[in-house]
């Protein structure tokens, strides 16, 4: 393992030095043979359940892979010489298997050392494309499905840096890719380019609201390297190999064909760019082209985005969701505000969806208008479809069954809820392919199909509703009640003979992937991967439930050591709470449990899973809702929800005779982090805290964060209530802050960190601060991700467990 220097700044009670010189160090043994496992394949089956894919990639990614090179440009991160996304976790082996067959296939042909990504079938699933990283480039592969032989199509020669730059045609014997322009310029290196001139930015006086963004373009230089890398010509490319040109080079940001096949919807995008939002809300020109490239129709012309409304269910003028119809051979459909995309604007409807007919000469037909904002469509019919809209503020969500010919007809309203009350959720409808090879909704002798999580009150039943059109009436057609298994129902396989595909597990068995027949109750085995953290297959793991002072109700997943005496108790053992805030808008939905006790136990770094080897209690995913009913608004009284869900869990677990209540430690990573800084700060229940990744002074996300709607002069008394960095001098317990040092997430900029350990350690705080080399928000890397348990563990048997 490479010897990397980390930067390590430092401070406490017993140490004068200010930084630490420190190679990578390793957790203990109980920790690291949990930590260092190796990865069960990810899996894709075709939609007939013949075959299935299995695709392997390593655990983690290395150091060497997170330091390749990287521009970062209108919100991508770039690789520029291998020109796709330096962000991109990659499979390194495939493995093909007839479902009914136990016998696997190596694929064979596999390019030496592979970096695959961008997998995907041909329409008729024959065939299946990916492409391979090398040192210079990109590469297109294909895969024989009945023969598992793997064959390359071409050389490094794809533009991959805005995703996948491969889509199949319908003959499943064509392929339209994305290619690197033969008389590409040259990058300039702006640290060498002589600047001709300031970079100037201005306003036009318009009122905005954009959250702060990361890897934005800054200048002149940057706007150029990004067209060099963005440019792409798109080619026709057989089987065979032979390419021919379609469209020259452009700036394409999507590709879309026809469900018959015939016409393909090409985006582009345009200049003006902008230097303060990503390159998702740069202007975009949509034409649609017949095979030949011939321009049909310019379809769509949007411009920058910069100025965009107060609000979250706010959103942009002009024609937006603009997308092909799955149940019509080739229509589209798009939406467009009735409110100018602006939620303060009272109006009888907020939105409303037109259909659009090839070759769209005749003008396009309103097919339905929403009372809140768009939130989508599921095609089904000639005569049936059903969509979605729904309003933050109100956390509501409407869902209309309604005739897409046929508008006089009134949508019906076939669900008017709470989306966050998890109790009421009617499921979501099952979808089937039609011939087109596009998912619309399965419709069975008038009935359609809803697949539920079943989370109840008494814990949680997966279930299958049948649907009747004519009577809009819901008959139970199974409900998953096995005991100390967990059952996800994922996809109805034949709805006649009642085979649905599901997915099992229990807290010592490996998620694996079986058919139920719901009429007889067989169960028939797909995969049979192993649990690889054997080790911990006999810890204690139970949901509890407890109340917060205000009576909301709350529960955690709480472990404990395999063998301890829950009877007698004699050992009061350290306790570690790991949580994440959630916003809410009442109490019932706020109080709604989702966790099943018989959840796959899966350490990872994003938990305190590893520590209940170690002789500490652990309670995970304990619940810290915030709540702001009627027109109050969550964060409004932040600081004392947080310290009741904290002192309720701490209340619950030491009720259970389980812990010594002055060694609690609490953690967090991201939101949660910014969780345990306020706890840390605004209480004295814990002896310690850990947290990653957060961000600490509100004011450098003065136009919104999470939840959060209103801007900072709005409210700036909100905003500096919950900013630990504003109350630095009232935080006096042991920290450990950790921060990806490249850290890509809005609002959570690296700088978060360092600025907030610089306040507490010059404040007299017992601060730790641990930058991550080349991570981004989420850690990737072993080494990083080993040293980040080690440095937990040094930690918490320091200032908790002794």
């Amino acid at each position: 393992m490479k010897k990397v220097v980390l930067l390590l700044l430092f401070v406490s009670f017993f140490r004068l030095s200010a930084q630490e010189n420190l190679t990578y160090q390793k957790p203990s043994a109980t920790i690291l043979a949990l930590a260092d496992y190796e990865r069960a394949p990810s899996v894709r089956m075709d939609t007939k359940k013949e075959y299935i894919l299995l695709m392997y990639r390593n655990t983690y990614k290395t150091l060497d892979e997170l330091s390749q090179d990287e521009m970062r440009l209108g919100g991508l991160r770039i690789n520029p010489v291998t020109n796709i996304s330096s962000t991109v976790t990659y499979i390194n082996n495939l493995k093909i298997r007839k479902i009914a067959d136990k016998a696997e296939t190596q694929v064979t042909g596999l390019p030496e050392n592979p970096k695959i990504t961008n997998i995907s079938y041909a329409p008729n699933e024959k065939k299946i494309s990916f492409t391979n990283t090398t040192t210079t480039g990109v590469e297109l592969w294909i895969v024989d499905v009945v023969t598992a032989k793997a064959a390359k199509l071409t050389e490094g020669i794809l533009n991959a840096n805005l995703g996948n730059p491969i889509s199949w045609m319908n003959d499943s014997q064509t392929l339209l890719i994305k290619v690197l322009p033969k008389d590409r310029a040259a990058l300039i290196d702006s640290k060498k380019d002589m600047p001709t001139g300031p970079t100037v930015s201005t306003s036009d006086g318009k009122v905005s609201q954009n959250r702060t963004y990361q890897d934005l373009l800054k200048n002149p230089v940057d706007e150029a390297n990004f067209i060099t890398l963005v440019t792409a010509e798109l080619y026709k490319i057989t089987l065979s190999g032979k390419m021919e040109l379609f469209k020259k080079a452009d700036l394409y940001a999507g590709e879309d064909f026809s469900p018959d096949g015939n016409y393909i919807m090409i985006s582009t995008l345009q200049k003006p760019f902008s230097y303060v939002v990503p390159y998702s809300r740069f202007p975009y020109t949509t034409v649609v082209y017949d095979l030949t490239g011939t321009a049909i129709k310019t379809v769509n012309e949007v411009p920058l985005y910069e100025i965009a409304p107060k609000g979250f269910s706010s959103t942009r003028k002009g024609l937006r969701s603009m997308s092909w119809r799955a149940d019509k051979p080739a229509t589209l459909s798009y939406v467009v505000a009735l409110d100018e995309g602006d939620q303060a604007n009272q109006v009888p409807f907020r939105d409303e969806l037109f259909s659009w007919d090839a070759p769209f000469t005749a003008p396009a037909k309103s097919i339905i208008k929403t009372q809140q904002r768009y939130g989508g469509i599921q095609w089904g019919t000639e005569s049936i479809a059903v969509a979605y809209d729904s309003w933050y503020d109100t956390r509501n969500q409407k869902t209309y069954l309604f005739n897409p010919s046929n508008a006089t007809v009134a949508p019906k309203v076939i669900s008017d809820r709470n989306y966050q009350d998890i109790y009421g959720d009617p499921g979501n409808f099952e979808t089937k392919k039609n011939q087109y090879n596009r998912k619309v909704l399965a419709i069975e002798d008038n009935n359609m199909f809803l697949i539920g999580d079943g989370f109840t009150k008494e814990g949680q039943f997966p279930f299958i509703d049948e649907l009747n059109l004519k009577t809009l009436k819901t008959k139970r057609l199974y409900t998953s009640k096995i005991k100390d298994k967990k059952e996800d129902l994922l996809s109805i396989e034949d709805f006649k003979k009642g085979i649905v595909l599901v997915q099992i597990q229990s807290k010592s068995d490996f998620p694996n992937y079986y058919f139920r027949n719901i009429k007889s109750n067989k169960l028939t085995a797909i995969t049979a991967f192993v649990n690889p953290f054997e080790s911990i297959k006999n810890v204690y793991k139970e949901v509890i439930e407890y109340k917060r002072n205000d009576g909301v109700a709350l529960s955690g997943t709480l472990y404990l050591p395999a063998g301890y005496d829950r009877a007698k108790k004699t050992e009061k053992l350290p306790l570690l709470i790991w949580a994440y805030p959630a916003e809410f808008k009442d109490k019932n939905s706020a109080g709604q449990n989702s966790k099943n006790p018989n959840e796959f136990t899966f350490p990872y770094y994003g938990s305190f899973v590893y520590w209940v080897t170690k002789g500490y209690a652990v309670l995970d995913d304990a619940s810290f809702p915030i709540i702001g009913e009627g027109t109050t608004e969550p964060n409004d009284s932040f600081i004392p929800q947080l310290v009741a869900s904290a002192e309720a869990a701490i209340n619950a677990v030491d009720k259970l005779g389980y812990i010594n209540r002055k060694k609690v430690a609490v953690g967090g990573h991201s939101y949660g982090a910014f969780m345990t800084a306020n706890l840390l700060t605004h209480s004295n229940l814990f002896a310690c805290g850990i947290a990653r990744s957060g961000a600490y002074n509100r004011t450098l996300t003065p136009f919104g964060f999470q939840s959060e709607q209103r801007n900072y002069w709005d409210v700036p008394e909100i905003y500096n209530t919950m900013s630990p960095f504003m109350n630095a001098d009232k935080m006096k317990t042991p920290l450990l802050l950790v921060h990806g040092e490249a850290d890509n997430n809005p609002g959570t900029f690296t700088l978060q960190s360092e600025r907030y350990f610089q306040a507490l350690k010059n404040l007299g705080a017992p601060v730790r601060l641990v930058l991550l080399p080349k991570e981004s928000h989420g850690y990737a890397a072993k080494e990083n991700i080993l040293h980040l348990l080690w440095e937990q563990d040094q930690f918490l048997e320091k200032y908790l467990k002794n």
